[in-house]
């Protein structure tokens, strides 16, 4: 039997963490711990942690580590994340976070810490490509050729880009991004635990190349 993993996973948008988070998930039968999703659902429950980062959010201001560590403290203590392991991603985002999981995790220390690095011009055309359904949801990718105006395969609605996934939204959210991670990737780096996986290959190559990071990392742990 496939043996667990205790995984943080970093990477810029349009990455395509979700999808390798996806088939991890399913590979290790472990949770993809999403603190994005995390953070929404408390918020959504009216829990103490959510009323408290509703508050935040709702006068523009953005979460800060105390309420992060403790949504994620909650998270990890629960039975699916204690018994083979999880996948966290959008956790940590700061160093302050990353020394607070290395302590919350002192006695089940995590395996492994991957970058899933993709070239930056890669992921603006990736992101500045998708399109979205108005009234289903349903994503696609523009290639330039389609027909307009778009209607959406599954029901019909109008298909458009999104807002925030202008190219120059896109550029200025890289740019946070960037600013904001490279100290925590130095974190890890200066301690020998990050390894950094291309992941500008087809999803298949990419999902090898990070299970055999994975496996190596958990055979020099063991």
């Amino acid at each position: 039997m496939i043996q667990g993993v205790r995984l943080i996973l970093i990477g810029r948008q349009g990455a395509g963490k979700g999808t390798q988070c996806q088939r991890l998930s399913r590979h290790y039968v472990v949770p993809h711990i999403s603190t994005g999703d995390m953070l929404r659902a408390a918020v959504r429950e009216g829990t103490e942690l959510g009323n408290a980062a509703k508050q935040v959010i709702e006068s523009g201001r953005l979460v800060g580590d105390e309420i992060m560590i403790e949504l994620v403290r909650h998270r990890l203590s629960e039975d699916d994340a204690t018994t083979r392991g999880y996948i966290l991603d959008g956790f940590p985002r700061t160093v302050t976070q990353a020394e607070a999981l290395d302590a919350l995790t002192a006695t089940k220390p995590v395996h492994a810490v991957i970058d899933l690095d993709v070239p930056r011009e890669l992921v603006l055309a990736r992101i500045s490509s998708r399109r979205v359904c108005r009234d289903c949801g349903t994503n696609y990718t523009a290639s330039g050729r389609e027909r307009h105006p778009w209607t959406c395969d599954t029901c019909g609605g109008d298909v458009v880009q999104r807002d925030d996934d202008t190219e120059e939204s896109v550029s200025r959210r890289l740019d946070l991004y960037e600013t904001q991670t490279a100290p925590l990737l130095e974190y890890y780096g200066s301690r020998g635990r990050l390894t950094v996986v291309d992941g500008s290959a087809s999803p298949d190559t990419v999902f090898a190349r990070m299970t055999a990071a994975i496996e190596a990392a958990q055979r020099a742990q063991s």
